[in-house]
C-alpha cells in the first residue's frame, strides 16, 4: 500500500487483494467479529486502513497453521502481548492435535503399504487385497 492509500484507506476489494483473499472472506470476518466494520468517513465507501490489513493477514497465517476461527478470535484478543503464558497454552493444544494428526496419517500410511504389498504377491483372478480389507468387518 502506498502511504496516500495508508492514510486515506482502500476499498474492500483492494483490502481483498492486498491480503489475497477474497472479498467474502472479508465480509464474512466482519460477520464474525474478527474484523470491525469500519465507517463511512470518505463518502459511501467504507475505507479500511493498514492494520484492517494487518489483521485480515493475521487471520489468515493462524488458519495456515490449524487454528479455527474461534481459536484466532482468542488469539486476537490475546494480542496485547500480555498474555504470552494463554497464547502458548492454546499453541501446545494445537500442536497436540496437529501431532495426533500425523500419528494418525502415519497408521494409514503403513496400512495403505500393507495392503499395497499383498497386492504385489497376490495372482490375478484371486480377489483384490485392498478391496478385500475394505470389505471385511472388524470384530
Amino acid at each position: 500500500m502506498s502511504k496516500h492509500t495508508t492514510t486515506a484507506g482502500i476499498t474492500v476489494g483492494q483490502l481483498a487483494r492486498a491480503a489475497a483473499v477474497n472479498v467474502e472472506t472479508v465480509r464474512y470476518y466482519q460477520r464474525i467479529g474478527l474484523l470491525p466494520l469500519p465507517r463511512r468517513n470518505f463518502g459511501s465507501i467504507r475505507r479500511y486502513l493498514a492494520d484492517d490489513l494487518k489483521r485480515v493477514r493475521f487471520v489468515k497465517r493462524a488458519q495456515k497453521l490449524g487454528f479455527s476461527l474461534d481459536e484466532v478470535a482468542l488469539l486476537l484478543g490475546l494480542s496485547d502481548g500480555r498474555h504470552c503464558a494463554e497464547t502458548k497454552a492454546l499453541a501446545e493444544t494445537r500442536l497436540a492435535v496437529v501431532e495426533e494428526k500425523i500419528a494418525d496419517l502415519e497408521a494409514i500410511r503403513q496400512a495403505l503399504k500393507g495392503l499395497i504389498a499383498k497386492c504385489s504377491k497376490g495372482s490375478r483372478g484371486c480377489g483384490c487385497p485392498v478391496i478385500d480389507a475394505l470389505i471385511e468387518e472388524e470384530s
